[in-house]
């Protein structure tokens, strides 16, 4: 039975709160606190209830949501695993949530301290010479990277105007670049889902502003050509940037810096274990090596004997990009997060990372194609085409696995697997967990052949079934009306 709405549950002269009268007198000459065109002339339609139902009714639908605390979320390239609760607990000391952003920095020692510490510590994991904790997402971060970018070729007294990215890159990758007025050029992959070096020489020329690779890339595969492939880019003085939104495959085993990158942002939620966002606050750190610190956001933060400040005399910075220094909640959780690991259990995130991948790969390969690699790094990708057959579509699968449970994995994602199905277990699920998402979706395969039209019409078990979703996206209905009698 679906849970009605507040409104639905309304009934006349019930309240959920109780006000005392206001004690604050009024002058004589200002009887009302708004000018009068601003006062309703009708009390708003506010459902009436009382608290026990409000607490009962938003209980109630928050079981009905997907959730990590609650299901299983084999999502591929967003990495969505367990938030620690003692993160969430520290972010919340009092030290730090009464804070405010405009007191001076000498009664802001301990936050400032934090965050140059957790930037000297994203230095270290990265091989990078400098961090900035200002972008508030991953897609900001790469964005800045584009305008640093930019910048430095402005500083070099050239124009450059084109972007190259491979056909397995991350797909926020072609609208940053071109929000900052690049030219994409796209490089497809060779027969190994990688990129393609001969290919990459062809169109690499002096008006390249940089190469933006995601490593692993989005088919789970490392580019082991990377020395190579930063060799090619550095001899027309272009720059590697890299896509960290896959980090959690090489955590304390191998660091982009050495690789010959030049620029990358992190994703927080992703690779150190904070909240996703889901429209509010993120955190995209940005890393640069020394050659672009000039360039990144003003200010930075600095240490001067024992002591934190901010430092803004950078002439050819490309300025503030978000108020204040970025979302501080975020970044103590993630700070929290990497001093409870610490440096020996970086390796085994990412070493369990692989090895889950790697066995839920291997679990689903006799009943799924995989299309590319033999092992895969911390996530891989499947394909249904040949379900076409039996008219089953991904998003059938997709459906279908709500009913046993478990989050669909990312579909239909990256595009140059037909009909795809990427699908990370993260590091923090336990065999059992793996085991049980195998079994169903295997089950699920073989339905797709024996019992397809049950398939077709999943989900059968969630409170609200299949939507219609081209109308749900044109004709959403998101507003209470109260119907005339």
């Amino acid at each position: 039975m679906l849970e009605k709405l507040i409104f639905e549950k309304s009934s006349p002269g019930r309240t959920a709160y109780s006000l005392p009268e206001c004690d604050v007198p009024v002058e004589a000459n200002d009887t009302t606190p708004l000018p009068e065109r601003f006062l309703r002339k009708s009390p708003a339609e506010l459902p009436e209830v009382a608290e026990i139902d409000v607490v009962r009714h938003f209980t109630r639908l928050s079981q009905l949501n997907f959730s990590v605390d609650t299901n299983f979320y084999p999502l591929g390239s967003c990495t969505m695993k367990y938030n620690p609760k003692v993160n969430e607990d520290v972010s919340r000391y009092d030290g730090f949530a009464n804070l405010h952003p405009y007191q001076n920095q000498e009664q802001c020692q301990g936050i400032l301290q934090i965050l140059y510490e957790f930037e000297r510590t994203l230095i270290e994991i990265c091989g990078m010479d400098a961090f900035s904790l200002q972008p508030a997402a991953g897609a900001h971060g790469e964005f800045i990277g584009m305008l640093i970018s930019r910048a430095y070729n402005v500083k070099e007294g050239r124009r450059r105007n084109k972007i190259i990215i491979p056909d397995s890159a991350h797909g926020t990758n072609p609208a940053s670049a071109s929000m900052c007025g690049f030219d994409i050029v796209e490089i497809k992959s060779n027969s190994q889902g990688l990129v393609d070096i001969e290919a990459l020489k062809r169109i690499i020329d002096n008006d390249v502003s940089a190469l933006m690779l995601t490593n692993p890339n989005t088919l789970g595969l490392f580019e082991k050509d990377i020395l190579k492939i930063a060799e090619i880019v550095h001899d027309v003085d272009a720059l590697l940037y890299l896509d960290g939104a896959n980090m959690d495959a090489m955590l304390g085993i191998a660091r982009p810096g050495d690789m010959g990158i030049d620029m990358l942002h992190l994703n927080l939620h992703k690779t150190f274990s904070t909240p996703h966002g889901g429209g509010g606050p993120g955190a995209g750190p940005l890393g640069v090596v020394k050659k672009l610190i000039p360039f990144l956001p003003a200010p930075i933060i600095i240490k001067k004997d024992n002591s934190y400040g901010w430092q803004y005399d950078f002439p050819d910075s490309i300025g503030r990009v978000k108020p204040f220094y970025g979302n501080i909640g975020v970044i103590i959780r993630a700070y929290a997060y990497l001093v409870s690991v610490g440096s020996e259990g970086l390796g085994k995130i990412s070493e369990s990372a692989l090895v889950n991948a790697n066995y839920l790969r291997k679990r689903l390969s006799d009943y799924i194609e995989i299309p590319y690699g033999e092992r895969c790094m911390h996530e891989f990708v499947a394909s249904t085409r040949k379900l076409k057959a039996n008219g089953i579509t991904t998003l059938d699968i997709a459906k279908r696995l709500l009913d046993y449970g478990f989050h669909s994995p990312t579909i239909y994602f990256p595009l140059i697997v037909e009909d795809a199905l990427m699908i990370e277990p993260t590091d923090t699920e336990t065999r059992e967990t793996l085991d049980e998402f195998a079994d169903a979706l295997i089950k699920i395969l073989k339905e797709a052949k024996t019992n397809p039209e049950i398939l077709k019409k999943a989900p059968h078990n969630t409170p609200v079934s299949r939507l219609d979703e081209v109308q749900a996206a044109r004709k959403p209905d998101l507003r209470w009306r109260k119907e005339l009698s």
